[in-house]
């Protein structure tokens, strides 16, 4: 775009079920055109170069983005989905995932690591993991990479987390290091607990507890993990502000902790109290 400041994206995709992309496709304000074809910020414009879940381009002609973009320097590495470390466990293109983004990752500016998954290994990498899938984070430990990662995690992730996320850096550059927290999120967007800001949170306090799904009451004996999660969910909501997990009669399943799935499960039975 002429005139304006551009900042270049790869976005890879690993081990996952694509669900990131689409939760951030389903962005409402701005939406996913204000994104990608506006300027998301008057003078900044967001050049998406790579992601295969969107682009035309496929084959040679797609690859050929992420050999050429790197030697010319200065883009953000978007990674979604979990980097399998076992051999013969995914490739983009004729390479292994792993090597993609460590190659890739050592000369970006930061990584956003999108999604549970990317963020902290999510369900790939539960037990038993047999493609031995890690975090991008422990993937770069293990290679010395030391390019800043920033964790956006969540199974999905809310598309204001992500956009958000894109936005701060656009207008203030990366994140100081008391702007995330200790898992590096957000603390924008991860600073709170879910069981501070739950509408049910009355009926904890009144010890009234829900005793199957549907009930009114408290769903902490259901299995919610709210008490030991850190998300908005309660103040942002879902699908363009329409609901929530709580909001539908679920419990909160802890997604965007990095113990996600093995460390919150069984979902639906109360936590021990030492959680």
């Amino acid at each position: 775009m002429a005139g304006s400041e551009e900042y270049r994206v790869i976005w890879l995709q690993g081990a996952g079920c694509t669900g990131c992309s689409v939760s951030v496709l389903n962005s409402a304000s701005p939406s996913i055109k204000n994104i990608l074809v506006d300027e998301v910020i008057p003078g900044k414009h967001v050049n998406l170069r790579f992601q295969p879940t969107v682009m035309a381009a496929s084959g040679q002609i797609a690859l050929e983005v992420i050999e050429e973009l790197p030697k010319e320097g200065g883009y953000i590495l978007v990674v979604e989905g979990a980097i399998p470390t076992a051999p013969g466990y995914g490739t983009i293109g004729e390479a292994s995932i792993a090597s993609q983004v460590e190659r890739l990752g050592r000369d970006a500016l930061a990584v956003i690591a999108l999604g549970t998954c990317a963020a902290f290994g999510g369900i790939p990498a539960g037990a038993p993991n047999p493609a031995q899938c890690v975090s991008v984070s422990e993937l770069f430990r293990t290679c010395g990479i030391k390019t800043p990662v920033i964790n956006v995690p969540g199974c999905p992730p809310h598309p204001d987390w992500f956009v958000g996320t894109v936005a701060s850096i656009v207008l203030q550059g990366l994140p100081k290091p008391e702007e995330l927290d200790e898992f590096a999120r957000p603390k924008l967007f991860y600073g709170k607990l879910i069981h501070e800001n739950c509408p049910r949170r009355a009926y904890y306090d009144e010890q009234k507890f829900a005793k199957k799904l549907g009930e009114p009451g408290c769903l902490y004996e259901l299995g919610c993990k709210g008490p030991v999660t850190y998300a908005d969910c309660p103040l942002r909501l879902w699908n363009n502000g329409t609901n929530w997990c709580i909001g539908g009669n679920a419990p909160c399943l802890g997604c965007v902790e990095p113990g996600f799935p093995d460390e919150v499960s069984p979902f639906y039975e109360k936590m021990p109290k030492e959680a």
